[in-house]
Formats: structure tokens, C-alpha cells, sequence
């Protein structure tokens, strides 16, 4: 279970409604106790590795069930970190995104100029920064997949099919 992507995913359809899906993910889930926690609500479900396992870089699986037009259920499942992790990576994007568009804005002006193009050296300096938080954000994803490949077991378990993750 390897992906480039930052937060890998899946989506299916099961010939249950909604409220029956929940039900027998939660279920199911819940028996698996040592192997994960599941936080639940309308329409959606989460399964949490166990806290004694849990390290910064732990997945999570969120769990959002919709009814499909052929009166099943459609899961889409997105991998991801707590919600701290996240939401660090979400604002250093966003700032070193701003950053990036602001200084790279500056430094082609300056170089259209004629004048000393030292904005496009905070552009590349924060085009690195970008490309070390991905690299960081890969490696994480990297130290979490053996809890990651755990909670896809619990999901497939509990749903009883094979789902391939993308």
C-alpha cells in the first residue's frame, strides 16, 4: 500500500443502505478492538489506530457513506493523518505557497526590469522548502504503513471485499 499521493483513497459501492453500511462497519470493526478505535456518526466513520500504538505519523481511515443511485451505498475511504499533523502540513502549504507566489511575482518583475532578481531566490528557496515538505510528508507516510495496511485489513473485514486503494 505505497502511493505518491499525500492522501491515498478508495471508493466503492455496497448493496446495503446507508444506515445497514454503518452499522456492520461499525460492528465489525468494534470486534476488532485491539486492532482499532471507531468513532461514528451519520453518515460517516472513522477507525483510529489504538492509542497505545499511535506515534505523530499514525493514520487515520475516515469513512464517508452516501446512498448511490442504485440503492446501495458508495464509500470513500481518504487515509490520512490526526488532524494536527494535517492541518501543519495545510498551513505550511499555504504559506509557503503564498510565499512562493508573492516572491516569484517580484522576481520576474524585478528580472523584466532589468534590476536584480532577488525575489526569484526566495521563490526557489521556497520551491525547495515545498518539495522538503513533500519529501516529509512521504517518509511519515512511510513510518505509518504497516498501521495503514492494519486499518485497510479491519475495513476490508469488516466490509468482506477485496478494495483496491489508489
Amino acid at each position: 500500500m505505497s502511493s505518491f499521493r499525500l492522501r491515498p483513497c478508495f471508493s466503492h459501492v455496497i448493496d446495503l443502505g446507508v444506515e445497514a453500511t454503518r452499522q456492520k462497519i461499525v460492528e465489525s470493526a468494534s470486534r476488532e478492538a485491539g486492532r482499532c478505535e471507531v468513532k461514528h456518526f451519520a453518515g460517516f466513520v472513522c477507525l483510529r489506530v489504538p492509542e497505545s500504538e499511535r506515534h505523530y505519523w499514525s493514520p487515520r481511515l475516515n469513512l464517508s457513506l452516501e446512498p448511490d443511485e442504485s440503492g446501495g451505498t458508495r464509500v470513500a475511504g481518504i487515509y490520512g493523518p490526526n488532524a494536527n499533523m494535517w492541518s501543519s502540513f495545510l498551513y505550511g502549504y499555504l504559506l509557503v505557497g503564498t510565499g512562493g507566489l508573492f516572491s516569484g511575482i517580484l522576481g520576474y518583475c524585478q528580472w523584466t526590469l532589468g534590476m536584480q532578481p532577488w525575489g526569484l531566490w526566495i521563490f526557489f528557496t521556497l520551491l525547495t522548502v515545498a518539495i522538503g515538505m513533500y519529501l516529509l510528508a512521504q517518509f511519515g507516510q512511510k513510518l505509518g504503513a504497516r498501521q495503514t495496511f492494519q486499518l485497510h485489513q479491519v475495513y476490508e473485514a469488516a466490509v468482506g471485499v477485496t478494495v483496491e486503494v489508489k
